[in-house]
């Protein structure tokens, strides 16, 4: 245990405290099994390490964080770890990146079982992992998914300004009042939304700015080279094809998706690549959507597909991403981020619709309303603009919700 105490100081030691995000209250830490889902890079350890730095002494050895792909546990088991930690007195074992140690949903199970008096946080950044490993799990642990930084944040971290989430039907029933509350902290957001676009949804953009990009790249990478080749199955002869299907996402235009051309120009079966996208989405690098999501199955041809945030396709896009494009991700990042429900409007009506309540347009400033003449609950989100016109609402707003 000597040796995990160590590693433990030493990531404490390096672990700031100057900045905490607000999921850091979200989550019911007091449960006796928590796990924290998310992809790579949206700081998810930062998170763990935070909460032990800021609730318990600097030499308290009721508490233990480690990381499952530590070389600790080549020779050592997650179960026989528990039981040491709990005959020393150890009351709180947090455990990062456990989706890399194999079979981690059977011994979670049994520390579970064994140890009622420990409590148990998990993080993993491979959410194809997790699911795959969560049978037995489900009725035990709290399960929470993580994201990466909203616009709000972003400002917070990249420009000192400190402004308070807002729900989304607040928002939309007064957006003018809320573009006024902001501005009176950041007189023109609309100034710092196209630097958020391009390199702010990461927290690692805040360790090295010049790097980020490249770092971008290697989340996708790493997402596809390791985890759908060792969590789904996937073919590692047909990793090129996948990063190649990610180019051809993020240079499309936000229209209708035709999956039969897709798979000719990737020599895909036409249900390979169904798969594949699923896949991709469950690791969020791209996001599916449908018009009907009570009549859809789980290898539909979606309706529309997005990249998972407007960052992939600044470091993805071999040109300047397309902009209808840029602002639909953005939109629909921010809003699943924020836990909505959203369904593709189709060619004929709004862009989208919101947890089946809301349809929502979203276009330039010049963008008029056409497209739900009748619709009581139309809005659109316009890009270009610092405050609301009637129903009109600045897109950076959406980056309010979380």
């Amino acid at each position: 245990m000597d040796r995990l105490f160590q590693r433990h100081d030493d990531y404490l030691r390096v672990t700031p405290t100057d900045y905490i995000r607000d999921f850091m209250k979200q989550v019911c830490w007091d449960s006796r099994l928590v796990c924290i889902k998310g992809p790579k890079g949206v700081g998810k350890s930062t998170l763990l390490r935070q909460r032990i730095k800021l609730n318990y002494a600097e030499e308290d050895r009721h508490v233990l964080y480690c990381s499952a792909d530590s070389g600790y546990f080549s020779n050592h088991t997650l179960l026989d770890t528990a039981e040491d930690f709990v005959k020393i007195g150890g009351t709180h074992l947090f455990i990062d990146e456990v989706h890399k140690y194999e079979k981690w949903s059977i011994e979670i199970k049994e520390i579970y079982d064994l140890y009622p008096q420990l409590h148990v946080v998990l993080s993993g950044s491979s959410l194809l992992a997790l699911k795959s490993g969560l049978a037995d799990l489900s009725r035990r642990m709290l399960q929470y998914d993580m994201p990466g930084l909203s616009f709000r944040e972003y400002l917070r971290l990249e420009k000192g300004i400190n402004l308070s989430p807002v729900r989304l039907q607040e928002l939309l029933g007064n957006p003018c009042e809320f573009c006024l509350n902001v501005r009176k902290l950041c007189s023109s957001p609309l100034e710092h939304f196209s630097g958020y676009l391009q390199k702010g949804y990461y927290p690692f953009y805040f360790e090295d700015k010049v790097a980020y990009a490249p770092r971008v790249e290697n989340v996708v990478n790493y997402t596809i080279d390791n985890e759908l080749t060792s969590q789904c199955g996937v073919d590692v002869a047909n990793t090129r094809k996948i990063k190649a299907l990610m180019q051809i996402i993020s240079g499309m235009v936000p229209f209708e998706v035709d999956i039969a051309k897709m798979a000719r120009s990737l020599e895909l079966q036409r249900l390979t690549l169904l798969q594949y996208l699923k896949h991709l989405e469950d690791a969020h690098l791209i996001r599916r959507l449908f018009a009907n999501l009570i009549t859809t199955r789980d290898l539909q041809k979606p309706d529309k597909i997005l990249l998972d945030n407007p960052n992939l396709l600044y470091a993805l896009c071999p040109d300047i991403p397309e902009i209808g494009t840029v602002r639909e991700t953005f939109f629909c990042n921010q809003l699943a981020s924020a836990g909505h429900v959203i369904e593709y409007g189709g060619m004929k009506s709004a862009d989208f619709r919101i947890d089946g309540k809301y349809v929502i347009e979203v276009g330039g400033k010049d963008k008029g309303y056409s497209q739900f003449d009748n619709e009581e609950n139309g809005y659109i989100a316009a890009d270009g603009i610092d405050t609301a016109i009637f129903r009109k609402i600045p897109l950076w707003a959406f980056g309010f919700l979380y």
